[in-house]
């Protein structure tokens, strides 16, 4: 699994899911075969950083999402893909950095492990799988990036980051509210994968640039994702 290193204590500030499941519900552990198999991760940053996401996902998203969770599940199952392809394409970018190739290379093994874990409970519940429209959440995300390095390499971490960060939160209202045991379960345990990716987003982004540098634009960034959703129309996709 990919941990959460003692030395770079990124912090994410959100409602802890044990609050939140109030109906009982608890993650399985690594028996119930939602294990990951990523490597661990060291990295070196001694420095601390709080990621509070700028606005809470609206109640409209949660209610389209739960009466139509074949087309969220669906849209998830490319959500992991692109994740994947996210990581592999800075591997592509920076081949050279060490601590991104031995970072995001087991990133991206996981990322496809989920895509595999949501595709089976597709198949479980017989969902025809169909072309989707895309949100725009994540092309406008991606727009703020810098072009000029090293800006363009901290943008694309911090971005990522947020993206992992929204993903936890929206997981955990699905593991609250989703009427299907099992796809609760399997959220749940995802809120924990995502938090620990963002985390590894962050360490990297910490790693490579001072907090100075780090943390204003990390606020501004999430000051932008607030932004963007406020003019989308919820609709069942991961992130709309």
């Amino acid at each position: 699994m990919i941990w959460l290193t003692d030395v770079a204590k990124v912090h994410l500030i959100l409602p802890q899911l044990s609050d939140r499941l109030s109906g009982g519900l608890r993650c399985r552990g690594p028996d119930s075969g939602y294990d990951c198999y990523a490597d661990p991760v060291r990295l070196s940053s001694p420095s601390v950083i709080s990621l509070q996401l700028a606005s809470a996902t609206s109640s409209a998203w949660l209610e389209q999402s739960l009466n139509h969770l074949d087309q969220i599940l669906v849209d998830h199952a490319n959500c992991e893909k692109k994740a994947a392809g996210n990581a592999l394409s800075i591997l592509f970018r920076y081949p050279s950095h060490t601590e991104l190739v031995e970072a995001l290379s087991p990133l991206a093994r996981e990322e496809l492990l989920h895509f595999e874990k949501v595709y089976r409970h597709i198949e479980r519940l017989q969902i025809k799988v169909r072309p989707l429209s895309a949100a725009p959440y994540a092309s406008q995300l991606n727009k703020q990036i810098r072009h000029q390095e090293p800006f363009y390499l901290l943008d694309t971490l911090l971005v990522a980051a947020i993206i992992e960060a929204r993903s936890h939160e929206r997981l955990a209202l699905l593991a609250e509210h989703c009427p299907d045991p099992l796809l609760a379960e399997f959220y749940c345990w995802l809120t924990a994968a995502e938090e620990r990716h963002l985390h590894l987003y962050l360490d990297l982004a910490l790693q490579r640039f001072p907090t100075s540098e780090v943390e204003p634009r990390l606020n501004a960034l999430l000051e932008g994702e607030a932004a963007i959703l406020s003019t989308l129309h919820p609709k069942p996709r991961m992130h709309s």
